[in-house]
């Protein structure tokens, strides 16, 4: 089995859209969805800024 990472820039207004549409063009199997998220101020939460996809291919 053979693994492949790949990432996506997201930002928070369009993130479905974009990993609906890069899943739809995938050939293997989805493993796993990883965000990296950046903590601020306690105050004013977090964000998403891009999603890290591990397909697994033939």
């Amino acid at each position: 089995m053979k693994y492949k990472v790949h990432r996506i820039e997201v930002k928070k207004d369009n993130i479905q859209e974009k990993l609906e549409q890069f899943i739809n063009k995938l050939d293997g199997e989805v493993i796993a969805i990883l965000p990296n998220v950046t903590q601020y101020f306690m105050m004013y939460g977090a964000k998403i800024n891009f999603l890290l996809i591990v397909e697994k291919t033939k």
